[in-house]
């Protein structure tokens, strides 16, 4: 995919379920690697980085075991890999690269590391001055100072403290950190100059003594661990939601306006990058924070304030700062973020080169960047954003169409380092809606799906996942009443979407479903409040580029409560019965006009009385009564109010 073209966006607002974090789940893996015993490791990120550790381990010799969607067995090497010898290609992985040349170097065998040509631009030397004064045998194969790098056996000594720079990466401490509790034997790590990114640090030491070793810090240039320290396996240990990841989407709240809520990293969170709320906070966003949880807001103003931050503490969400200051209302300044220029790619100048194509005025420093918003708030529209294939890069600068404008992404494949369906889940809190609910045969399938041909847009027929789900019950021999049972079908819905057709695990069910007696089913299993929830993040990943139109029950009250548009679509139920009739009629279907109109009245009294997401127009809904109306005209009226809404938007 050499491009990807996000719409103009206009509104942010939804939930996401955070990705694990890249930085806990590479030190997870590590340490689980050198611990003795058994981890399993549940919500592992799945990503390049940490497919390339998962990868260096297995030729290191350790056994990994999947067992389920994001998570892993690994029988723990005990402090020593079985595998002497071997060659480790790592890509683009600092999280991999740095702490394995620091336990392969303390580990007695044979190694040989590399990767991808940025890799190789990535200065290690800090890490490598590190542990040669403590007798390792490391050899540089290309140019001083950086990868690739040849290991072989040393003669470690640790009579005297380890001298290391911090105020390049904190990833060399880590690495250091992390590594030397298989010598067995007390050492101290001295800092020689500031350490930068603390929380990152923080997060290792965390998971070190979630292993079982301790370590001892005096502030923040002082680090010692005391001997017979070894790793033990914790059993089971959950990897936390990404913060660094958090980061685009509270932007995105904070600039659409919101609220949109991410979920996986809060308040009891270890990593530092949950900070980038308070800097959000500074701009005059509006934050909410559980334990597990953040919310962002766009202010009452409605555009954010400049700021002058100091953000050495939180360089990779900092990133995401420097796209928020073009919807500031001055300019904004970003100090303090030289590490930027040693990561995927010299991140100060790259971001400079790409906020000044989408209208930004921006100066830039060694260590700062300034931005100013453009002229008149006006963000220059089908910007095409070079990338360098940095991930970071790529997911901070999508937010640029939140501006109202049309932003081509080159390379969008890049996010696969940390966030492979990045895209699809900012589409699922961008991407407009309108929704249109009503109840049976109103002609809210019809009308909606007319107007979803008419915008390009993706259209969602709800009723047909409750009819998915009573037709698995029929099959499973399961009872609609059974609410354990159907929910646990509709967990599992083994159901695809291809064009015009529906399939039920791989069987063609697209007229099976529409038969009288799934639509009589589907109104039963849909009252089961664990069928709805099960259902509810199914639905909303129908969200998509450039909007979505969905019908249903509870459309704009409950799975998109702010969609653009609402629509509440109905008709007498002696019309609708009359309509049903001819439809059954012109399929050969032998039909009661009598029974149908009992049916549904009965419908419209269970849909409307249960107990979740009774059916009932919600006070933001536009009414269309469609007694009298043509279903062209009925299509117009739901074109006409969203063309009104755009407008209001914009």
């Amino acid at each position: 995919m050499e491009f990807l073209d996000i719409p103009a966006l206009h509104r942010a607002s939804g939930t996401v379920r955070l990705p694990g974090s890249k930085s806990i789940s590479n030190r997870v893996l590590l340490l689980a690697a050198l611990a003795e015993g058994e981890t399993e490791i549940r919500d592992l990120l799945d990503s390049d980085d940490t497919r390339v550790m998962l990868q260096a381990l297995g030729k290191l010799g350790v056994e990994l075991t999947p067992v389920g969607t994001h998570a892993w067995k690994v029988k723990g090497a005990a402090g020593r890999f079985a595998t002497s010898e071997a060659e480790l290609f790592l890509g683009n992985a600092g999280t991999a690269f740095r702490p394995l040349t620091a336990a392969l170097a303390l580990s007695g065998g044979t190694y040989r590391l590399s990767g991808v040509d940025r890799m190789h631009e990535r200065p290690i030397r800090d890490l490598v001055d590190g542990l040669r004064q403590i007798g390792a045998a490391i050899s540089y194969l290309g140019n001083d100072g950086y990868p690739p790098l040849q290991v072989n056996p040393g003669r470690i000594d640790l009579s005297g403290p380890i001298k290391v720079r911090g105020d390049v990466s904190s990833q060399f401490l880590t690495s250091l950190l992390m590594a030397l509790p298989l010598t067995g034997r007390s050492t101290t790590v001295e800092m020689t100059t500031e350490l930068i990114s603390k929380p990152y640090v923080e997060i290792t030491l965390n998971l070190m003594a979630h292993f079982g070793v301790q370590v001892e810090r005096d502030g923040w240039s002082r680090f010692s661990l005391a001997a017979n320290q070894r790793y033990s396996s914790p059993g089971v240990i959950h990897v936390e939601g990404d913060a660094s990841s958090a980061s685009y989407f509270l932007a995105a709240g904070a600039i659409g306006g919101g609220p949109v809520r991410v979920e996986g990293a809060g308040r009891k969170s270890i990593q530092g990058d949950v900070a980038f709320a308070s800097a959000l906070e500074k701009m005059g966003a509006s934050i909410e924070m559980g334990d597990n949880w953040i919310e962002a807001q766009a202010p009452k103003s409605g555009r954010l304030s400049a700021i002058d931050l100091d953000l050495n503490h939180i360089p990779d969400a900092a990133m995401t700062l420097a796209v928020a200051a073009l919807f500031a209302d001055g300019p904004c300044t970003l100090r303090n973020i030289g590490s930027w220029r040693v990561k995927e790619t010299d991140r100060i100048a790259a971001m400079a080169a790409e906020l000044r194509k989408v209208g930004g005025v921006v100066e830039e420093g060694p260590d700062w960047l300034r931005i100013s918003p453009p002229p008149a708030a006006c963000l220059t529209p089908h910007a095409s954003i070079n990338t360098y294939d940095d991930h970071r890069m790529a997911m901070c600068l999508s937010l640029a169409a939140l501006g109202g404008v049309p932003v081509r992404i080159l390379d969008p494949i890049c996010v696969s380092k940390t966030f492979p369906d990045y895209f699809l889940r900012f589409a699922e809190i961008t991407a407009p809606v309108i929704a249109i609910d009503g109840p049976s045969a109103s002609g809210k399938g019809t009308v909606a799906q007319r107007v979803a041909k008419a915008l390009g847009y993706a259209y969602l027929d709800s009723g047909a996942l409750y009819r998915l789900v009573a037709l698995a019950a029929k099959q499973a021999g399961v009872s609609y009443e059974d609410a354990n049972a159907v929910s646990l079908l509709a967990t599992n819905l083994p159901a695809e979407f291809i064009f015009d057709r529906i399939l039920l695990a791989g069987t063609d069910v697209t007229e099976a479903i529409r038969s009288e007696e799934m639509s009589s089913a589907s109104s039963k299993v849909a009252a089961l409040p664990s069928v709805r929830a099960a259902l509810l993040s199914r639905q909303r990943a129908y969200r998509r580029w450039p909007g979505l139109v969905a019908d249903g029950r509870d459309m704009g009250s409950v799975v998109f409560p702010q969609a653009e548009t609402k629509v509440f679509l109905t008709a007498s139920a002696e019309v609708r019965a009359e309509r049903r009739y001819k439809q059954l009629i012109s399929k050969g279907v032998a039909a009661n006009i009598t029974a149908l109109l009992q049916d549904l009245r009965d419908r419209d009294q269970r849909d409307s009385s249960r107990s979740v997401a009774p059916l009932a127009k919600g006070a933001d809904a536009h009414l269309l009564d469609t007694t009298e109306l043509s279903i062209e005209q009925a299509v117009e009226s739901v074109l006409g109010w969203d063309q009104q809404n755009t407008k209001d938007r914009r």
